[in-house]
């Protein structure tokens, strides 16, 4: 599903339901989510160490676990 589907739908839905001012709020986040998904704040900085060089159990292992808390 993609987000302009999935606006239509909760767009109709909040019709639907006789909130129709949820519609903005709505179309604020779906611009929002494309601005997140399209932002390259995911991308490594560091393009000698690529991301898929970290091993996930090495990142694990640094963090406490949520029993110690």
């Amino acid at each position: 599903m993609t987000i302009a589907e999935w606006l239509a739908a909760a767009k109709a839905d909040a019709e639907t339901r006789g909130m129709p001012e949820l519609i903005s709020m709505l179309d604020g986040l779906a611009q929002a989510t494309e601005r997140l998904r399209a932002a390259d704040w995911n991308d490594n900085p560091d393009k000698d160490t690529p991301f898929e060089s970290v091993d996930a159990v090495d990142l694990a292992q640094d963090r406490p676990d949520e029993d110690d808390q």
